[in-house]
């Protein structure tokens, strides 16, 4: 038994921000909060971190639900449920925030700061000195600061950082990480909207509602001291900290930008959740590939189910490393996922495609030896509707060139065709043990290869020029649409034999 499983119930929280969509970062991240939760029978919390308005995304917290649930990453308390430490929304906590950046100010470790450099807005590149080098606020008496706050005069909170001395945090992944405190700045707690940042809501919440280990990638180490700072003025104890490692771009050059990942979806892949399972991904193949993108567990496995991700997975086995995206990887996988479903299964999976492509889907055993016939062949589920959407079409249109066999005249063909009509007339099904030899015999007495026979028959029922198994292919049409599609195919060879004369 590992290490990880001594461990007591772990209380773990996914705390994203609506402010676009749900990509691979955030469903690594839920992922891997979740896989240790559901190992040591804690709880998986959904916490929505809204508190910075501006840049709030309508709908984004609506996607990013949708995400998880696809995934099939359930949290046990969250907006939506609720729980025994809500409010889950930030905005829905301001007293609270409140009460807490008051305490600060009272102990020494705060201060509300009105000149003209607190502006929320200001950015810290173009201000040439620390805050607190040049704050005239850091000093004033409390009882002077509360008048002005009284007297409506815009204001924020900020954390007042000591000039000497270091800090040291430390990271599960990386041991202890020390600060020179001097290198370290006054950063704002509470914005002049009374919102707390980010920095202060995270460390209040995390408390509140018990958080024993909190993942976040890489890109948090460097304010990982201030929150450091903030956990010691309260007098708190710090959580187990996780920052796993960022994503690459597939080229391994670099964080994927907004730009790329546009092109990225324009050519049919994609970094975001949604986008993944609209493109034909499984869940079950998103959720190993991810897994693997920071986190190992020996040098030859790499196939896993959820249920085995929870059994197996350690904090000790992730990687610091940054992981570049390979979708390759993900193709792999999700070819590995499918052909494990049930085929009863695959087939429910299937259906949204085929009939968002406008095929009416309503003969569910059809359906069920179709999704069995494509099961081998599948790396998405989306390619479904170009490799067998002719199984629910009426009619189907193959292209006159393609019902005339290689080397063979028009006239040639259709008297094969004619042949191969009454083959298959007087057989009583259409498996291969029936089939097969048959039409191999047929072809050999009219001197052609069974290629030419079997290639009008794929070309005529299928209107392709790759399909399924042609005797599985036949048996799912059913004999009435497989002579009448024959039949079609006969039509048009005469008419181009008469065109010729």
């Amino acid at each position: 038994m590992t290490a990880m499983k001594k461990l007591s119930p772990a209380r773990v929280r996914f705390a994203p921000s609506p402010t676009g969509r749900t990509h691979l970062g955030s469903g690594r991240t839920a992922l891997y909060n979740y896989l240790l939760a559901r190992q040591t029978g804690g709880q998986f919390i959904l916490r929505i971190e809204d508190t910075d308005q501006k840049r709030y995304v309508p709908g984004a917290e609506e996607e990013l639900m949708d995400s998880l649930r696809w995934l099939g990453l359930e949290w046990d308390e969250g907006p939506d449920i609720g729980g025994p430490y809500g409010p889950y929304r930030q905005t829905e906590r301001r007293e609270i925030y409140q009460q807490y950046a008051r305490q600060l100010v009272e102990s020494g470790h705060a201060y509300y700061c009105f000149c003209a450099a607190a502006a929320d807005a200001a950015p810290r590149a173009r201000r040439p000195h620390k805050h607190r080098d040049i704050c005239p606020d850091r000093e004033i008496p409390l009882a002077e600061a509360d008048a002005r706050r009284a007297a409506g005069e815009p204001h924020v909170v900020r954390f007042k950082m000591p000039s000497e001395g270091t800090i040291t945090v430390t990271d599960a992944l990386r041991g202890d990480i020390t600060v020179e405190n001097a290198n370290l700045d006054d950063t704002i707690l509470v914005k002049s909207d009374g919102l707390p940042v980010y920095h202060l809501a995270v460390v209040i919440d995390d408390h509140l509602m018990k958080i024993t280990h909190v993942f976040r990638t890489s890109e948090w180490l460097p304010t990982f001291p201030l929150h450091g700072h903030i956990y010691n003025a309260l007098g708190w104890e710090q959580p187990v900290w996780v920052h796993p490692s960022i994503f690459l771009k597939p080229s391994g050059k670099g964080k994927m930008s907004k730009r790329e990942a546009a092109e990225l979806t324009q050519d049919g892949l994609s970094i975001f959740i949604t986008d993944l399972r609209d493109f034909g991904y499984l869940p079950e193949a998103v959720i190993n590939w991810i897994a693997l993108m920071g986190w190992g567990y020996d040098d030859h496995s790499d196939f896993f189910t959820l249920e085995e991700l929870i059994e197996k997975f350690s904090i000790e086995k992730l990687n610091p490393s940054p992981a570049a995206i390979n979708f390759s990887k993900l193709d792999h996988f999700n070819g590995l996922h499918i052909r494990r479903l049930d085929v009863a299964d695959l087939a429910g999976r299937l259906r949204p495609f085929f009939e968002r492509a406008g095929y009416v889907v309503d003969d569910e055993e059809k359906l069920r030896q179709v999704a069995a016939a494509l099961q081998v062949r599948l790396v998405t589920l989306a390619e479904a509707p170009e490799k067998a959407g002719f199984f629910f079409r009426d009619d189907i249109s193959p292209e006159p060139e393609s019902l005339i066999g290689k080397n063979m005249t028009a006239a040639e063909s259709l008297t094969m065709a004619r042949r191969i009509y009454d083959l298959l007339a007087g057989l009583p099904d259409f498996s291969e043990e029936r089939a097969s030899q048959p039409l191999r015999d047929l072809a050999a007495e009219l001197g052609l290869k069974a290629g030419h026979v079997f290639g009008f028959l794929r070309n005529a029922l299928t209107a392709q020029k790759v399909s399924p198994p042609i005797f599985e292919t036949m048996t799912i049409i059913g004999r009435p649409t497989v002579m009448k599609r024959l039949e079609h195919a006969i039509a048009v060879l005469e008419k181009l034999v008469a065109e010729e004369l």
